[in-house]
């Protein structure tokens, strides 16, 4: 236990020394492709990676609460997640490096932060849209036990809602960290007008062995990217699901917990609660700050949300609305200045297209990986096993794969707007798969147990137990990925393998070719379509079903 966590202590003094550097030291020093120098990137990209976890976290915690528990904020909050979610990463660079290294002048620091942002954006959506989805989801006899004993709403959040929430919200947060993954190349190999600046990394290697057609290089920066996701998958996440495993809402334990020789080595450890101490007095701190409970009272069943029931909140929609409204004229008056009319119908058209895409991908991720995440979810054993792999799936680069779909495209003459297509999804099926082993993994043991007594097999089986149990996480997780598929549609529909390249037609190759032109007018038209396209399909198809589930799905 003290070699583990002295490892963990000396990775992370290296990983700030390093990043508190002089920004000139990059220059010095490039990013090489020599293996000797692989340890370390590995290490400096893990530690970004954590960095931007740990920060999606505290602002999910933030987030999703504020947005569960108050109308007013959900007004703004859950319109404002669908469009950052379909917000590409390179637009938040734009403005985001800038910023950092305005902040801190000569400074890697400033650089490390903007990776560390961009990695954020790819992460923090998903766990916000997955705690929100639980927190509406929690069983009624849980709230009227929070009730009765007068719970305050911190008392309330950490005690019982926080709790509930545990399970699903790890599996979310592996895919996140999965995802994160995706944009490490785009994270640390940043350009900056004139400038490029490649941060040492395991994405920095990535860039720079794929713009020197490196394919040795490649497949030793995916080696190390497999070492790494083996390394943190058993010393972070296996422990971590065998303690959320507690958590579960259920009358009988599983006949199959997770298990993690990690987490027993924990609770092995008897000067571990000695050195936890200072960490668990300060959060016992937040309790003392706090009132009593009050006494017992009862209330009605499904109560509306306090502030549902305020007056203001009408006089609040308004401004929201009023808001949105001015901004969207301010934008229509600078596109107005250089666009036409018929550059918005012509954006409009490629965006139909690039929907047509992620529909039909959606729905047929949708029938390769239900299936086989509820099979996964409901066999721990299995999943223990296959943890590590779907990680390392899910992390995979889907820009490595580019080269190899432009060679077969042009080799039999392939037409690049079908088989571009599949592309989008390569790295965001995957929302898909653990959201469903997720919700599979959350479904009571003694609901299983009631199933299996009664024979309910077959489509009956999926019908009442599987189908009803998977939902909420399921929608979760289909939305997730709507809306990373737009975000990489615009380096799916576009790509090159040195001289060679290939567009797909729609929104995605639209706003890519208007970035390598300079053209921000037609940038910011891009964004602001593919943004209506994402808050349309998100109203009109996403939060009626997360409707249906917090009526008639949940656990009572």
């Amino acid at each position: 236990m003290f070699a583990i966590l002295l490892a963990a202590g000396v990775g992370v003094a290296k990983g700030v020394h390093d990043a508190i550097e002089p920004l000139s030291r990059l220059r010095v020093e490039a990013v090489t492709l020599d293996w000797r120098n692989l340890p370390q990137y590995a290490l400096l990209t893990t530690l970004r990676l954590f960095a931007a976890l740990a920060a999606s976290f505290v602002f999910t915690v933030l987030a999703a609460t504020a947005a569960a528990k108050s109308r007013r904020a959900e007004l703004v909050i859950i319109p404002a997640l669908d469009i950052l979610q379909s917000v590409p990463v390179l637009g938040f660079m734009t403005f985001t490096v800038t910023a950092f290294m305005g902040l801190f002048p000569g400074s890697r620091v400033g650089v490390e932060c903007a990776a560390i942002f961009a990695i954020f954006t790819s992460q923090a959506w998903n766990m916000a849209f997955s705690l929100y989805q639980s927190l509406r989801q929690v069983p009624a006899d849980l709230n009227e036990v929070a009730s009765g004993f007068g719970l305050s709403p911190l008392r309330r959040l950490l005690r019982v809602e926080l709790p509930f929430s545990t399970p699903g919200l790890v599996w979310t947060a592996m895919m996140s960290m999965s995802g994160g993954w995706f944009f490490v190349v785009a994270s640390e190999a940043i350009s900056v007008g004139h400038t490029q600046i490649m941060l040492p990394g395991i994405g920095s290697w990535l860039a720079l062995a794929i713009e020197r057609q490196d394919l040795t290089a490649v497949a030793q920066a995916v080696a190390a990217m497999a070492i790494v996701i083996l390394l943190y998958d058993q010393l972070v996440f296996r422990p971590i699901i065998a303690w959320a495993d507690r958590f579960r809402v259920e009358q009988t334990a599983s006949a199959h917990p997770p298990q993690s020789w990690v987490y027993d080595l924990f609770r092995r450890a008897r000067l571990l609660p000695s050195l936890t101490a200072p960490l668990r007095a300060g959060a016992a701190l937040i309790f003392v700050a706090e009132a009593a409970p009050r006494q017992m009272v009862q209330r009605r069943r499904f109560a509306p949300r306090k502030d549902d029931r305020l007056p203001g909140l009408h006089l609040w929609t308004v401004l929201v609305i009023a808001a949105a409204i001015a901004a969207s004229l301010y934008a229509v008056r600078f596109l107005g200045q250089t666009l036409t009319p018929g550059d918005a119908v012509r954006a409009l058209g490629y965006g139909l297209l690039t929907l047509l895409r992620v529909v039909v991908l959606i729905a047929i991720a949708s029938l390769i990986w239900v299936p086989i995440g509820v099979w996964i979810g409901l066999r721990p054993l299995w999943a223990a096993r296959i943890q590590p792999v779907a990680q390392f799936l899910a992390a995979f680069p889907a820009n490595v794969l580019f080269p190899i779909a432009v060679v077969v495209i042009v080799r039999f003459h392939l037409d690049a707007d079908v088989w571009l297509s599949p592309l989008m999804v390569l790295g965001t099926q995957w929302y898909i798969l653990f959201n469903v082993i997720a919700g599979a993994s959350a479904i009571p043991n003694d609901l299983i147990e009631a199933n299996r007594m009664f024979g309910v097999r077959g489509w009956q089986w999926w019908r009442r137990l599987i189908l009803p149990g998977i939902f909420p996480y399921y929608v979760t997780g289909a939305l997730t990925a709507s809306g990373g598929s737009w975000n990489a549609s615009i380096v799916a529909e576009a790509v090159s393998w040195g001289s060679t390249h290939l567009r797909a037609t729609g929104l995605g190759s639209y706003i890519a070719d208007a970035t390598a032109a300079g053209d921000s007018a037609r940038v910011l038209l891009g964004i602001m379509v593919m943004s209506v396209f994402v808050i349309a399909i998100n109203r009109l198809l996403f939060r009626p079903l997360y409707r249906i589930s917090e009526r008639r799905l949940r656990l009572s």
